[in-house]
């Protein structure tokens, strides 16, 4: 029996390796030739563009691999159920659910890889990805959130910004709130706001500062004053692929920040969160499908199953992007956005594979 182990493991590895080596290219073929244009108008250097590809082969490569894997294991599976060796052990009196062990082994094996690629090389990736495209390919997009900004700075002190620009390091209609316990105690505001890098001060325009009292409010009013306040100006609003570009441990830490600092975009760092255990999860549902689909030698040959191989895989990916769209822009819970293709790839998994085992 552990031959036939090793033939299904050798052919499962390797044909989801195969399978990546033979995409991945194909995928920068077709980015290289939509982007050429303003990689050339851009004038970026060669080193950049290298720099760019690595990045961009691990970023999607870790995106993808559901795909890659599903379409593998279909392919391979089909070939043994065509040359009849599925029947072959089978009729040898072995259980179907024996057959799956090398599978199940073998989807072990990419969970594991998926599940380090996801937490710890993908992030980096990333950076470098989205640093290269807003840089050099998308100049002048915003990435960060500009307007009506409202935030927690610490325990005491809150801030507010109706428009908010990054490029400039500048902002508008600002207004900051010190609270001792649940009282006021001050009050700052100024019609704008601008980060002095050189020394790390902010100059306010039309200030004004309310010290609430006991018996009297205190008002203070000037045109323009320099000043130091609690917060680092880029720590305000990050740019809308933080989140993906940060290892787990990093991650975890940056949501609890953002959750106390009242972001407006925790649903979507949520969903990056999830999907780091989510999608390396889905590579045994995925394997299960495709073993139970492509296990039958069908009339119509590796072509039917390849058909239905390919419909199932995107229809999983359409889903897996639809919810977690949804997750991002809506109040529906990000857990189970992430979660909801799995569920119900599983429930379709456990269909299938008892249908398969009679």
């Amino acid at each position: 029996m552990k031959i036939f182990d090793w033939y299904i493991l050798k052919r499962y590895l390797g044909t989801f390796t195969l399978m990546l080596l033979l995409f991945i290219p194909i995928g920068i073929t077709v980015n290289l030739a939509e982007k050429i244009d303003k990689i050339l108008e851009n004038e970026v250097p060669f080193m950049e563009v290298v720099y760019y590809y690595v990045d961009f082969t691990v970023y999607f490569a870790n995106l993808l691999f559901p795909l890659f894997l599903f379409l593998s294991v279909i392919w391979f599976t089909s070939k043994l159920a065509q040359n009849t060796e599925i029947i072959a052990f089978l009729s040898s009196g072995v259980s179907f659910w024996r057959f799956l062990r090398p599978y199940m082994v073998g989807a072990t094996i990419v969970l594991i890889g998926a599940l380090i690629m996801g937490m710890y090389l993908a992030p980096s990736a990333s950076k470098g990805f989205n640093e290269f495209k807003y840089t050099y390919l998308k100049r002048g997009a915003e990435v960060q959130e500009t307007s009506d900004v409202y935030r927690q700075i610490n325990d005491n002190e809150y801030i507010y910004a109706s428009h908010f620009q990054p490029r400039t390091k500048s902002a508008r209609n600002f207004t900051m709130e010190h609270f001792e316990g649940n009282d006021l105690t001050y009050k700052i505001s100024a019609s704008s706001l601008r980060w002095n890098e050189e020394d790390s001060t902010y100059t306010l325009t039309n200030f004004n500062k309310r010290i609430i009292g006991e018996e009297g409010d205190e008002l203070i009013s000037e045109a323009s004053k320099d000043t130091l306040l609690p917060f680092e100006f880029d720590e305000l609003t990050p740019v809308s692929y933080m989140a993906e570009t940060l290892n787990y441990n990093e991650l975890e830490e940056f949501i609890t920040q953002e959750q106390r600092r009242g972001s407006g975009n925790i649903n979507r760092y949520k969903v990056v969160a999830y999907k780091r255990w989510s999608l390396p999860i889905s590579a045994y549902i995925l394997t299960v499908i495709a073993v139970a689909v492509s296990s039958i030698k069908r009339r119509g040959g590796m072509g039917v199953n390849l058909a239905v191989g390919i419909t199932l895989a995107f229809i999983f990916i359409f889903m897996d992007k639809v919810f977690g769209t949804i997750a991002e822009q809506s109040t529906f819970s990000p857990l189970l956005a992430v979660w909801f293709p799995n569920i119900f790839f599983g429930i379709l998994a456990i269909y299938l594979l008892f249908n398969a085992k009679r």
